[in-house]
């Protein structure tokens, strides 16, 4: 199960950090995720990090201002989210991808388990 928090109403060029804590699987067997859907839109990949955390993976529409961390102590995911713009807006969801499925960090359907998303607003 994963439970993501953190949503909310920031104003343009703002931070926010989300969170999604894992529980009911083996956090440290899992790359985690981030994906977000705006209104109208499909959902898209924002960033993963490999099980260890030693590596990150970003879209390029967040690259340089979105930083996914993870904490397997506390079997926990973050976004830290910096310069927000009104095209952040969105419902962010976290996703778990077991490491040896072989699967696609970018492609959600290779996800096995998903939060149940955090909605935010970014006002300009």
């Amino acid at each position: 199960q994963l439970q993501a928090s953190g949503g909310g109403l920031v104003q343009a060029g703002g931070s926010l950090r989300l969170s999604c804590a894992a529980s009911g699987l083996t956090f440290s067997s899992y790359c985690m995720a981030w994906f977000r859907q705006a209104p109208g839109k499909e959902r898209e990949f924002v960033a993963a990090t490999s099980e260890s955390g030693r590596s990150t993976y970003y879209a390029d529409s967040v690259k340089g201002r979105f930083t996914i961390s993870r904490d397997n102590a506390k079997n926990t995911v973050y976004l830290q989210m910096n310069r927000l713009k009104s095209e952040d807006t969105a419902v962010y969801y976290c996703a778990a991808l077991y490491v040896y499925s072989g699967g696609n960090y970018k492609s959600a359907d290779d996800y096995a388990y998903w939060g149940q998303g955090t909605e935010f607003t970014v006002s300009s």
